[in-house]
Order: C-alpha cells, then sequence, then structure tokens
C-alpha cells in the first residue's frame, strides 16, 4: 500500500466530523425520517446524511483505501480485507431518534487488520476525540488538542466501569469480581472508549456482540491512550473477520493495566 501520513489524514478529518455533528443535530431538531432496517435496528435519515459527509471526505483523503461502513453495502462482501476505514455514521442510533445526548459519530483506520487511528465525535455532548498512534490519543478541548494519556487520581478500592446493559450477566458479573470493579453506569455508545481512554472510567466487559464499525475508532483511541482491548481470553482484536462480527471484550484503562 502507498505510504500515508496517518496523522495529516485525521487531523484533517476533524472538521468534517464537527460538520457532521452540526448537521446531525439539525436533522433532528427538523423532526427525523426513520425507518427499520432488515436486522431490525434503526436508521434515519440523519445516519445516512452523515455518512455521506464523512465517506466523501474519507474518500479525497485516502481514495485508495476501501470503506466500510454500517449503512452501505460497499466492500462488505471483499474477504480478506487488510487495509479499509470502519465508519459508524451514528452510533446509538436509539438515543439519536429519541433526544439523547450519548450518540456518537466514528471511523476507524485499520491497517494490516489493527486499529491505527481513530475518531469518535459525541455531537450533543460536544466532545470530540481522536488518536493516530501510541501517546497521540487526544480530546478536542476548546479548540486546541489536550492528551487522553496524563496521569489521572487512581483509586484502586473505586475501580469504575461501564456497562451496556443495567442488568449485568454471570459471566460478566465474574469478570467484575476479577477485577475489582466496585461500581457501574450503563452507557451504550461508542462513548464508553472515550471516556475510559479518559479516565473517567476503567474499563468495560461485553459479551460477543455488536460489529466492528462499532469499535473500530474506539479501540484506536483507547490504545493509543494507554489502554488495552482483548477478548476474554486476552486475545489482542484484529479487524476483517466474517461478518465483521465483535468477539467478547475486555476494555482496561492505562490505569488497571
Amino acid at each position: 500500500m502507498t505510504k500515508i501520513n496517518i496523522q495529516t489524514i485525521v487531523e484533517n478529518l476533524i472538521d468534517t466530523f464537527l460538520h457532521a455533528g452540526k448537521v446531525s443535530l439539525e436533522l433532528r431538531n427538523r423532526g427525523l425520517t426513520k425507518e427499520i432496517k432488515s436486522d431490525n435496528t434503526p436508521v434515519s435519515n440523519g445516519d445516512i446524511e452523515v455518512n455521506k459527509i464523512i465517506t466523501k471526505k474519507i474518500n479525497e483523503l485516502t481514495p485508495h483505501i476501501r470503506i466500510v461502513s454500517e449503512e452501505t453495502s460497499d466492500n462488505k462482501s471483499i474477504k480478506d480485507l487488510n487495509d479499509f476505514w470502519l465508519i459508524d455514521p451514528i452510533d446509538g442510533t436509539y438515543d439519536y431518534i429519541n433526544n439523547l445526548d450519548e450518540f456518537t459519530i466514528n471511523a476507524g483506520l485499520i491497517i494490516d487488520k489493527q486499529p491505527v487511528a481513530g475518531l469518535i465525535y459525541a455531537p450533543a455532548k460536544k466532545r470530540m476525540f481522536y488518536s493516530y498512534g501510541n501517546s497521540f490519543a487526544f480530546e478536542l478541548i476548546d479548540g486546541k488538542p489536550v492528551k487522553l494519556n496524563k496521569k489521572n487520581n487512581f483509586d484502586k478500592n473505586r475501580i469504575k466501569f461501564v456497562s451496556y446493559s443495567k442488568k449485568i450477566k454471570p459471566e460478566i458479573e465474574k469478570i467484575h469480581k476479577e477485577l475489582n470493579v466496585k461500581e457501574y453506569v450503563r452507557m451504550k455508545s461508542s462513548l464508553k472508549f472515550c471516556v475510559i481512554a479518559s479516565g473517567e472510567f476503567d474499563g468495560y466487559v461485553a459479551e460477543p456482540r455488536a460489529c466492528e464499525w462499532d469499535i473500530a475508532a474506539g479501540h484506536a483511541i483507547l490504545k493509543h491512550a494507554g489502554g488495552n482491548v482483548t477478548d476474554f481470553e486476552g486475545n489482542e482484536i484484529l479487524y476483517g473477520k466474517k461478518d465483521f462480527k465483535n468477539p467478547s471484550l475486555i476494555l482496561k484503562s492505562k490505569n488497571i493495566l
């Protein structure tokens, strides 16, 4: 593959993400049109419009790299993808269409099946996160990049996780106990990766669910902030798997590694 400057690509996408976020909120304020997809999940005209904005810019920046997006069929049938983008234009569509705040816009760059860059924007919360290499993970605050891998206050007796559900399954509860998790808060979108990367929370555990485009951007950001993402057996998460299905997941902040 042609050598690329990942930092430049990511930094050139930030304004596009901010614009896409503005558009997503404007469309929601006007009133969204909604449909139910074949997998029984919702999609809105906001998802489709954000997808167009993000994919157009990515195609301009990296025309030689394929894009796999949740909202299109393009490239999903290709086997043995190694270098590609994974896009989830709106992660947390339920929150989006119901005027809640945790939905996110996501793009992760995969090279040799590994996440090397990620961008996540939570428009309703005005929180923009991105990364392009180890120790190069940031949140954009007041227009300035702030590194996510700075030291945070950490109390090993008050380990706090996020959870997909308020009800914890026995297998997940077992891992929580092994990691000395004392409390957990429900969070559904990829924002969970960002708040773990920032040190606001310490981790997340999930059984196999969802798809690669739900986690690729967050995986890159958390990894580049010094955290870790594995399956329940401690194996590295690679991308381009059959049907883009996720395995089990354990996310850990740098504090508990």
